[in-house]
C-alpha cells in the first residue's frame, strides 16, 4: 500500500464536487438569496391604504361619532388642545372613554366628572414635563358637544376641565357660511 498524505479520506472516490467540499468542511450558503416579493407588496398596500384612510387633507379634526355639532357663526381657528367629547352618556377625551354623565343626567345636578378630572389633570402635567422652563401653561380645553345635550351636563364637564386646571374652554361649533348682503 502507498503511502500517503495524512488527511481526510472520507468518500474522496466520488466525484461529485459539492459533496467533497462538504465533508472537506469548504461549503456554505449559497450566495443567490430569494426575497418574497408578495409579502413586501402585501404589507407597502396594507400601509399605503392606512396612511391614505388616517389621513386628512383639509386639515379638520374629526368630530366623534353620536355627536352632531351645533352652529355658529363667530368661529375661530382651533388650537392643539385636548378634545374632550360628550356623546350620549358618554365622555371621551381625544377619542379614549373618560367617564359616564348618567349620574348627572339622572340628579339633574352638577358633578365633578371624576375619571375626566384625573385624565386631564394627567394631561397637565405630561404638558409641564415636556415644556420646562419659563412658559406657561396655557390650560386650553376644546369641548365637543352633540346639540341635544342637557345644560347640566355641558356645565358638569365645563366644571370639572377648569378644576383639572383648564379654565379656558373652547367649544367646537360648525361654522355657518356667511352670506354676502
Amino acid at each position: 500500500m502507498p503511502v500517503e498524505e495524512p488527511g481526510r479520506r472520507l468518500m474522496h472516490h466520488v466525484g461529485l464536487k459539492f459533496v467533497v467540499k462538504r465533508v472537506a468542511g469548504g461549503g456554505g450558503r449559497g450566495v443567490n438569496a430569494a426575497l418574497s416579493l408578495t409579502s413586501m407588496i402585501d404589507f407597502l398596500v396594507v400601509t399605503v391604504v392606512f396612511l391614505l384612510m388616517t389621513f386628512s387633507a383639509s386639515g379638520e379634526t374629526p368630530v366623534s361619532q353620536g355627536v352632531n355639532l351645533p352652529k355658529a357663526e363667530n368661529t375661530m381657528d382651533m388650537v392643539d388642545a385636548p378634545m374632550v367629547a360628550i356623546a350620549g352618556s358618554q365622555v371621551l377625551v381625544d377619542g379614549a372613554p373618560a367617564g359616564n354623565t348618567r349620574a348627572i343626567e339622572d340628579s339633574k345636578r352638577m358633578q365633578r366628572v371624576e375619571e375626566l378630572f384625573s385624565i386631564l389633570k394627567s394631561k397637565r402635567e405630561l404638558w409641564k414635563q415636556t415644556h420646562p422652563g419659563p412658559r406657561e401653561f396655557p390650560g386650553v380645553v376644546i369641548l365637543q358637544v352633540d346639540q341635544d345635550i342637557t345644560a347640566v351636563v355641558v356645565k358638569s364637564v365645563f366644571q370639572t376641565a377648569a378644576f383639572a386646571g383648564y379654565p379656558n374652554v373652547s367649544f367646537m361649533v360648525n361654522s355657518i357660511p356667511k352670506t354676502q348682503h
